[in-house]
């Protein structure tokens, strides 16, 4: 049993040998960040949290989330600089804190990046019907929506089909993905600075129809519910939007890909994070401005507040549609891509059938683990909502987060000696923190998103136990 403990030591060899081509630079890792979190949390979320939880001190709600990511994002800043490999959190707490909490986060990774990129392609479903609705070209709703739902009577049909046009996105990007993370992160870029364009657009112009009077009160009296409006909405509010920033963790799934990485995954990682909170609260304080906020709880809180000011700024409509679809086509991207590396370095590890860790001849990439985890993302895309997709992200996110941040303190005093290129400031006072920041959130999340947490982790402990016990290359090596 002492083996489920034992930390995996990550060598020079290990780092240099990797079959994983060595293709992007901070540009790329930049985008990437920028890519994974600007997506359904400021196209979507923003209005639903404004709406039902913060009023417009949404606003709050962002930066405390961001303070989370923030003290999170140093932590994993530094873990990226001393295990530039593949597999991000899961690889850091394999070697801080032994294979079995390894195990644990790795397979929380798995839900977090598999629920994350089927719920983003619902919402680039939704986007793109819309946007085909505005020129005449209408999908039968029992072919754009999930046949199965959850309501107050437990699971019911719900008469669709199948959501089509997100089981569509996921397989055009798996196969890009698949054909090389080079042309992969080329269309990232380009998609990052068309999205960003678009909300740049929206706040330039949005600002002129602000009226003050709807951010008043700027923190709604509590209802007498926990998580609805004051300061309790405020942080149920944060444990909402923090879907938003998910996917700046995946720039450290890249690591193994990346150029340098012991000077570029830091400052990826904090310059993509600061850059994506200082857009969300700027969308957040314009939409709360143009549109009350009661009025906010729907699909599209964006291109809802554009066609509220009337025929002044109906042009930018169609725009904005764009920027959500092309932003949310790249969130799907990375999650995939995230999840692809976190099945790769597992399986490397012998936790996971070795086919797992399989690299194609030619384009270089873990074309199996990709393939099938798209598999997977389609499938939950296609017959899931939405609303039941994305209680699941955060809560992984979180957890995550969580043990990331204890790791530094953990490795700190076990091996104080190992070189770090970047050192997380002020420890423990930042990780224990960002672990506080982190918990709390997931304390405001709701009961039924805890009871499928376990289920979950019941799930992956059996895998383990029946599986990466027996195959476990650390064990082996102990005999």
């Amino acid at each position: 049993m002492n083996h489920l403990f034992k930390t995996k030591q990550i060598s020079t060899t290990e780092l240099k040998s990797s079959e994983l081509k060595r293709t992007l630079t901070l540009t790329n890792l930049i985008a990437l960040g920028i890519g994974a979190v600007i997506g359904a949390g400021i196209f979507v979320i923003t209005g639903n949290a404004a709406a039902v939880h913060a009023g417009p001190a949404v606003v709050i709600s962002f930066v405390i989330s961001a303070l989370g990511c923030a003290l999170a994002g140093l932590c994993y800043a530094e873990f990226s600089s001393m295990f530039p490999v593949a597999g991000s959190a899961y690889s850091y707490s394999y070697a801080s804190m032994g294979e079995f909490i390894a195990w644990i986060l790795g397979w929380d990774l798995i839900l977090e990046y598999l629920f994350g990129a089927s719920t983003v392609a619902v919402g680039w479903s939704g986007y793109v019907v819309s946007f085909l609705a505005d020129f005449g070209i209408t999908i039968p709703a029992v072919m754009t929506s999930a046949p199965i739902d959850y309501t107050e009577n437990g699971w019911v049909l719900t008469g669709a089909i199948i959501n089509f046009p997100a089981i569509f996105i996921v397989a055009i990007l798996v196969t890009l993905l698949v054909l090389g993370v080079k042309e992969s992160a080329k269309v990232n870029n380009i998609i990052v600075l068309i999205k960003v364009i678009v909300i740049l657009m929206f706040v330039g112009f949005g600002i002129s129809f602000i009226h003050t009077q709807n951010w008043i009160p700027f923190i709604p009296e509590n209802t007498g519910h926990f998580e609805n409006f004051g300061w309790t909405g405020i942080l149920t509010g944060a444990a909402i939007v923090f879907f938003a920033y998910i996917g700046f963790d995946a720039v450290s799934t890249a690591a193994q890909e990346a150029k340098n990485p012991q000077r570029d995954m830091p400052r990826g990682i904090l310059i993509s994070l600061f850059i994506c909170t200082i857009l969300y609260i700027a969308v957040a304080l314009v939409l709360t401005g143009i549109v009350k906020y009661t009025e906010l709880n729907v699909s599209a809180p964006i291109a809802l507040a554009i066609d509220s000011v009337g025929d002044s700024l109906r042009w930018l409509s169609p725009l904005i549609k764009i920027g959500a679809i092309a932003g949310l086509s790249s969130v799907v991207m990375v999650l995939l891509y995230g999840q692809s590396r976190v099945f790769f370095s597992i399986s490397n590890d012998g936790l996971l059938p070795p086919v797992f860790s399989k690299i194609h001849k030619k384009f270089k990439t873990p074309y199996i683990t990709t393939i099938v985890v798209g598999i997977g993302c389609a499938v939950f895309a296609g017959l899931f909502p939405i609303n039941i997709l994305g209680k699941m992200v955060s809560i992984g996110t979180l957890l995550a987060f969580t043990i990331v941040c204890i790791g530094i303190i953990v490795l700190r005093k076990k091996r104080p000696d190992l070189p770090r290129p970047f050192r997380t400031p002020l420890v423990p006072v930042v990780p224990v923190l960002g672990a506080i920041v982190c918990l709390s959130q997931m304390i405001s999340l709701p009961l039924d998103t805890w009871l499928r947490l376990i289920i979950w982790m019941a799930i992956g402990l059996i895998i383990y136990f029946l599986y990466g016990w027996q195959h476990s290359k650390i064990r082996k090596t102990d005999k």
